[in-house]
């Protein structure tokens, strides 16, 4: 990593440092954490991050030993986490935990994204706790607009799907909020009787689905950390 520039430290903190500070770079080792494996999938996990950034990024960590690259059929390439990455996991887990303490609310929900939102909730979704038979929820945002407005989780046979134009299928169950208020149901910082009950989020559709919400729809890995300011 020498080319990136170091510190000039023995310190292990500063080694590591070298290789895990750069910008994005413990974003993309976060995308590697929650399974992400292909490089559009990654992209979907952040959105914001131009394509040659994360390849530059995911070279620099296969060269630092954290993550293989395998070739599949057809060309397909595929990353995965060393042993040496899978350590990090606890560390970039702690990262988000201080976050959720220690870091208030407000901040948190001034980067909104529904990109990221969206992409998060596909992938946290409980299908275990969603009818066995194929399942289609939109999610609204009416104050945004083009296809960041509109969003669709489709359920069938274990997985699910994530759209941002019509799939063409029935829906069965609509949800309509702000995007401000979902990412605040999804990072835990108030639920979804809250919000409905305050006139903030409207759910149309079958009852059963609608009831159980906030059961099915999972949350963020940092929801459940108990804050410390507000």
């Amino acid at each position: 990593m020498n080319n990136r520039g170091g510190y000039g430290q023995f310190c292990p903190v500063s080694m590591a440092s070298e290789i895990l500070c750069s910008r994005w770079t413990t974003l993309v080792v976060r995308e590697l954490l929650c399974g992400s494996t292909r490089f559009n999938d990654l992209r979907r996990g952040l959105p914001k991050m131009s394509p040659a950034l994360l390849s530059k990024r995911l070279k620099e960590l296969q060269q630092a030993g954290v993550l293989t690259v395998s070739r599949k059929t057809k060309g397909s390439v595929e990353y995965h986490l060393s042993e040496a990455g899978e350590e990090l996991r606890p560390l970039i887990m702690g990262l988000g935990n201080w976050a959720q303490r220690w870091m208030e609310s407000r901040l948190s929900l001034r980067n909104l994204d529904p990109s990221l939102l969206m992409w998060d909730m596909h992938r946290s979704l409980n299908v275990k706790m969603l009818p066995a038979h194929r399942c289609t929820i939109q999610f609204l945002y009416p104050e945004l607009s083009g296809s960041q407005r509109k969003w669709w989780l489709v359920v069938a046979d274990g997985a699910v799907d994530l759209c941002n134009f019509d799939p063409g299928h029935q829906l069965d169950l609509l949800v309509k909020s702000s995007l401000r208020t979902m990412t605040a149901i999804w990072m835990g910082l108030t639920t979804i009787k809250k919000e409905s009950d305050a006139g903030q989020l409207e759910i149309d559709g079958d009852q059963t689905l609608a009831c159980s919400m906030q059961q099915w729809l999972g949350l963020s890995a940092f929801a459940f950390e108990p804050r410390r300011v507000q």
